[in-house]
């Protein structure tokens, strides 16, 4: 398991944390693979807030995805970004 930090836009880092929005897609320039965290640290004008939203990847597919992109399924990480 590998922890990732990425950067997320304001509007999509709501989608997550109201848990509408259940799959990244992603470059995979970071090897992602069933089991990696990912916190999502939100970015807004160039700068880190301090909002971050922990999740896991429970499914990855590149099926029919430009190449070198993935979809990943995701779920709220309770370990570590309790509701």
């Amino acid at each position: 398991m590998t922890v990732h930090r990425l950067k997320i836009l304001p509007e999509f880092f709501e989608k997550k944390r109201t848990l509408v929005k259940a799959f990244e897609i992603r470059k995979n320039d970071r090897n992602f693979m069933v089991g990696d965290t990912l916190i999502l640290q939100e970015y807004v004008n160039g700068e880190y807030t301090s909002r971050e939203y922990w999740e896991d990847v429970v499914y990855i597919t590149d099926y029919l995805q430009k190449e070198g992109i993935v979809v990943m399924g995701t779920l709220p990480n309770e370990r570590e970004y309790p509701f």
